[in-house]
């Protein structure tokens, strides 16, 4: 009989520890919002590098929340410690008001909690730029420096949504990383609120990546309402060649006076120029090859992984992740919008030599959005080649958002 009854209370240990009896429905509601993410990383293809970590660590964590749990610890007396045979050697001491020796017994985090530990810190987005930084050609924004008003312009929804969102009672703090979001840009959305409301952090990452993948949806609807039929046929001239030497000075340059004059910035385009740097040199081909390949790939799965296991049950499933989630669709739609537009300025002061339909490239979602400003404008005109002056203000939008989330954090940081 006992061993009938230590082989029940096993299997009734074993039952009141699983996920049965220890999740709730949030946690199952987040279960399935994580299957519908993996459906749309595999098999759509939606920004799969990115969207399949993190829906495997939103899946992950709200299966068995104690892989984000924090390191704890408790403080035994030296009997204590002998009831439960732990050595009191080695262990960090400390004598209480009681006069008491007692002795620290840690517990360890779960797994994703150190790994985490590189988006809190800020590490992980900037070696993700580092990256970017290798694998982007700055040519066509050098070619044409106009193209940097486009990507300057496209930033004007991130600003836009921050008042917004201060209007419906948000913090500024928390009012800065919602708007961020219209940057098109993970990275530097995962950045700001790990600064500013690291709280947010679940749904803003997952809004963020979200708009990305679905660039090729949201964007050419915009497009076209925006412009005529001429504009988006204009037919933009070849750009020049770009020499070696302006390579190589355009990163350099850029941060110095980024740096001089928006230091917050720093980290993100620092980085980004780095990695630009050990590309356009031509002198350090194994570690330019390393950044974009190796690193590149660990770093997206650890930073990944660990944002979507920021996204609990119990901390997304709240009112102000919709809020949330729809403030950034409209930052995104706005930055799209706002890019058309000034192309459209850009299109009458040049006697209709710019197509504006590149401006909605200047969001930072590189090079996705400038493929599309390719695939719109060949819809209307199948000899029409955007792709390379698209690129231009998409690369542009990759310093702009960054240098739009050094203003957020220097003016409410």
């Amino acid at each position: 009989m006992e061993i009938l009854q230590g082989f029940v209370d096993a299997v009734n240990g074993i039952l009141q520890s699983s996920g049965i009896f220890t999740l709730n429905w949030q946690n199952y509601v987040m279960i399935g919002v994580s299957i519908g993410l993996l459906y749309l990383a595999i098999k759509k293809q939606y920004e799969p590098l990115l969207l399949l970590p993190i829906a495997f660590g939103m899946l992950l964590v709200n299966l068995y929340p104690d892989i984000m749990a924090a390191p704890s610890g408790e403080w035994l007396t030296a009997e204590q410690c002998a009831e439960r045979s732990i050595a009191t050697a080695g262990h960090e001491s400390q004598i209480f008001p009681d006069g008491v020796v007692y002795y620290n017994n840690p517990t360890y985090g779960g797994l994703l909690y150190y790994l985490y530990q590189g988006v809190k810190l800020g590490i992980y987005p900037p070696l993700i730029f580092l990256g970017i930084g290798c694998m982007t050609d700055f040519g066509p924004l050098i070619a044409n420096p106009k193209s940097l008003i486009l990507g300057a312009a496209a930033q004007i929804g991130i600003f836009i949504t921050f008042t917004g969102a201060i209007f419906l009672g948000f913090t500024e703090a928390e009012s800065g990383a919602i708007g961020i979001i219209g940057g098109a840009d993970g990275p530097t959305a995962i950045y700001v609120t790990t600064k500013l409301a690291p709280h947010l952090l679940g749904s803003i990452a997952i809004a963020a990546y979200s708009y990305m993948a679905l660039v090729p949806i949201i964007q050419p609807p915009i497009m076209k309402a925006l412009t005529t039929k001429k504009e988006r046929s204009v037919v933009m001239e070849q750009l020049r060649p770009v020499s070696k030497l302006e390579k190589i000075m355009f990163p350099v340059i850029v941060v110095i006076l980024i740096a001089i004059f928006l230091p917050d910035a720093a980290p993100l385009v620092g980085m980004l120029m780095l990695g630009n740097l050990f590309k356009e040199s031509g002198v350090v081909e194994r570690i330019a090859k390393t950044a974009q390949n190796e690193l590149m790939n660990i770093i997206t799965i650890f930073l990944g992984t660990t944002v979507g296991a920021t996204a609990s049950g119990q901390n997304f499933l709240q009112p102000s992740t919709l809020f949330i989630i729809g403030l950034g669709l409209l930052a995104f739609c706005m930055g799209t919008a706002c890019g058309v537009l000034f192309g459209k300025l850009m299109y009458k002061f040049t006697g209709g030599k710019v197509n504006p339909l590149i401006g909605s490239a200047g969001v930072s979602a590189v090079p996705m959005a400038a493929r599309v400003s390719q695939r719109v404008g060949q819809q209307e005109n199948p000899g029409n080649f955007l792709l390379m002056h698209a690129m231009g203000p998409n690369v542009a939008g990759v310093i702009g958002s960054a240098v739009a989330a050094g203003v957020l954090l220097n003016v409410v940081g």
